[in-house]
């Protein structure tokens, strides 16, 4: 294989199809392979990968197979490459209890369409996306510093999250509303029998609200049977809310109407955004040990606080015993991290980039 950096990505679906390419644009190297054979090749045909097959010696493997069979296919790459590894997939325990391994960091893009396979694969696609490593006491700095700044390079924002806390909140904000959307989309349909014109009536925000219902669905039994715990505690929350929300319509209770659509207006305006304007920016420099988890520790805290990491860098000293972790923060959040910082020990820097 030529020279250059070189990459493994193990699915050419969606996610791994916009993986590989998006790497290819980048000048790397990408071996694709598939179980289904005849997809690799096209794949490598059509300019998603520059081979077919495993590259023993790419220094990152990613894995976007579906997600009961993720932990085999890591621990496989584990035997037979020699680079750091990471996977897509969104629901993160199962694999993270089913390897220990310092060379993995397991991994999960807040990004997906509603096409379907290679076909749908966009470079583009991680664009300003967040980005969810899910790192353990046991993860390599190194290994978590390699997998976050090849994600970044994709144009990801890395957030990290603790494996069970990233279940929960993805729950929350992808998978019930997926479910949620499909529900809502079948209850239409069978009322469009009776009503022929209703979905011929679907306004904007009917149609905003169901996009999601028609992204892929083989994935999804695989999900909800990963994420089952956690999935089932937020429909039991929304049908509670739903229920609150119904007794309140049924009562013409305007008052308390008005509360709840005024507060749902303002969580919705204030979802965060994305800016790096440098004025409003600041860099924050953090000696830390050089141990596993030192690196991926101030990337949970900075998640835990709410607190948006645009860059980064570990800078490791020649004796090897020590490194400075150099971030870029808004100038807004950086008091909140640095006090953060310090609770645990650490003894940040913060200096304005403007």
């Amino acid at each position: 294989m030529a020279d250059g950096r070189r990459a493994n990505v193990v699915g050419l679906g969606l996610i791994g199809g916009s993986i590989a390419r998006a790497l290819l644009d980048h000048g790397w190297q990408v071996s694709g392979h598939d179980l289904d054979e005849a997809l690799a090749h096209r794949a490598a045909d059509a300019g998603y990968c520059s081979a077919v097959g495993v590259d023993e010696a790419a220094e990152i493997s990613f894995v976007a197979v579906p997600a009961g069979g993720v932990a085999e296919v890591v621990k496989e790459l584990l035997v037979t490459t020699t680079g750091v590894i990471t996977d897509v997939a969104s629901v993160k325990g199962p694999v993270v209890e089913s390897v220990d391994d310092r060379r993995f960091v397991a991994g999960h893009p807040m990004a997906g369409s509603e096409q379907e396979g290679l076909d749908g694969a966009d470079p583009e696609m991680f664009l300003g996306a967040a980005w969810v490593l899910t790192p353990t006491e046991t993860t390599d700095d190194q290994t978590f510093a390699k997998v976050a700044s090849v994600v970044r390079l994709l144009g990801a924002d890395v957030v990290a999250l603790p494996p069970g806390r990233h279940d929960e909140m993805v729950a929350m904000v992808s998978h019930v509303p997926h479910l949620a959307a499909a529900a809502l989309m079948q209850l239409a349909d069978e009322r469009s029998i009776d009503h022929s014109a209703l979905l011929r009536l679907a306004a904007g925000g009917f149609r905003d609200m169901t996009r999601v219902a028609a992204g892929h669905p083989a994935m999804w039994p695989d999900i909800c049977a990963e994420n089952r715990t956690a999935i089932v505690g937020v429909l039991d929350a929304l049908i509670d809310r739903l229920h609150e929300v119904r007794a309140i319509v049924d009562e013409v209770d305007r008052d308390r109407l008005l509360e709840i659509l005024h507060a749902a207006r303002l969580a919705r305006a204030n979802l965060p955004g994305r800016g790096t304007d440098p004025e409003f920016l600041a860099e924050i420099r953090a000696p830390i040990p050089d141990r596993p988890g030192a690196a991926a520790e101030i990337f949970t805290l900075a998640a835990e606080l709410g607190v948006n990491i645009f860059d980064f860098e570990v800078a490791h000293s020649p004796e090897g015993d020590f490194g400075v972790m150099i971030m870029v923060v808004d100038m807004d959040a950086a008091d909140l991290f640095r006090g953060g910082l310090m609770a645990r020990g650490f003894r940040p820097g913060v200096r304005s980039l403007e």
